[in-house]
């Protein structure tokens, strides 16, 4: 049996994407074009700006991945694209164009949750380090932690998930970068925190907001604990101060993370953990999580942790061969839920 090409297309919020894989393990190509300078500058995504910037790379880097896998359109035998959840106007860049290739190509057209694809990056096959092993048994418990979401849910099994809890204001990576902006460390906010951390000590006795009962998570007090810290300090911590104030951010939003995850396991009876999302290529949270975990815990690289289009491919396949197909009157839906 000939193995299965499938084009991913990802336009959910600021990368634009593309990415050809087989079978839903083998990366073929994999481009990202990325508009991290672009909202440096601004100390954020403006929706607007993002969305006529995906206008502008979907097409080349389509045709990059394309020309990367080496295979003619003939050779695919679907397209899959991420339809939410996300910001409408980039959402709809890119599955407009997927709909026009599969439509004009004769495709199949596979529709892909953005939440969903985070967790396939997992089947992706890669010589990483923490990588997920070719064979991952169910049940399986996965933390979803990026800018736009912190949700734990169980997997049963293919497509069979139980939402076990979330945030209820801002998501980790939310509140990594606007703390990241009151210590002056710059955009995106995780990797200057997780670097400036490095550097300093957990000195400051933050907040934790546990949320006893459940499996739901806050971060919004954090963030204000750390910013009254800032206002004491003068409105500009520089040098030690802010790489202390980074590493007691860091280590108290990792150990709620870490706690609530493990937990969950335990609680679930779950067989491995899988940290995905863009927060996930946190090493303090990786290492943290591992420490705590009676049962393995993977992360994919770091490539695959932030938004790409391989892991939509992969989630795609599966998808794909349990017979979805979206109709021509695909919408994009911000606000999609995984479970």
């Amino acid at each position: 049996m000939s193995e299965i090409r499938i084009l991913g297309i990802e336009t959910s919020c600021d990368e634009t994407a593309a990415a050809v894989v087989a079978d839903g393990r083998r990366i073929l190509s994999n481009v990202v074009a990325s508009q991290v300078e672009m909202h440096a500058q601004y100390g954020g995504i403006f929706p607007e700006m993002a969305s006529r910037a995906h206008v502008e790379a979907i097409v080349p880097v389509v045709a990059e991945a394309m020309e990367q896998a080496h295979l003619g359109w003939n050779d695919l035998d679907a397209i899959a694209v991420t339809y939410g959840p996300g910001l409408v106007g980039s959402l709809l860049v890119g599955v407009n164009l997927a709909k026009g290739l599969a439509l004009g190509r004769g495709l199949p057209l596979v529709p892909v949750n953005h939440l969903e694809a985070h967790v396939y990056a997992h089947w992706l096959k890669v010589a990483a380090e923490g990588a997920a092993p070719a064979g991952l048994e169910f049940p399986l418990l996965v933390l979803i932690v990026s800018g736009g979401h912190t949700e734990l849910v169980q997997i049963h099994d293919h497509g069979d998930y139980v939402y076990l809890g979330g945030t209820q204001d801002d998501a980790a990576g939310e509140a990594f970068d606007k703390v990241g902006r009151l210590l002056g460390l710059g955009y995106p906010g995780g990797p200057a925190i997780e670097k400036a951390a490095r550097e300093g000590s957990p000195v400051f006795d933050l907040p934790r907001s546990w949320m006893k009962g459940t499996y739901d998570f806050s971060f919004s007090g954090i963030k204000t604990a750390v910013a009254r810290v800032v206002e004491q300090y003068g409105g500009h911590p520089q040098g030690r101060l802010a790489a202390d104030l980074a590493a007691s951010f860091q280590e108290a939003v990792v150990d709620v993370l870490a706690e609530k995850t493990v937990t969950a396991a335990k609680v679930f009876g779950a067989g491995a953990i899988l940290l995905s999302g863009g927060v996930s290529a946190n090493r303090a949270l990786r290492e943290t999580v591992r420490a705590r975990s009676p049962v393995p815990v993977y992360s994919p690289p770091i490539f695959l942790c932030t938004d790409n289009a391989a892991m939509v491919a992969a989630c795609g396949t599966f998808r794909f061969l349990a017979g979805e197909r979206a109709g021509w009157d695909l919408d994009v839906e911000p606000s999609l839920r995984l479970a």
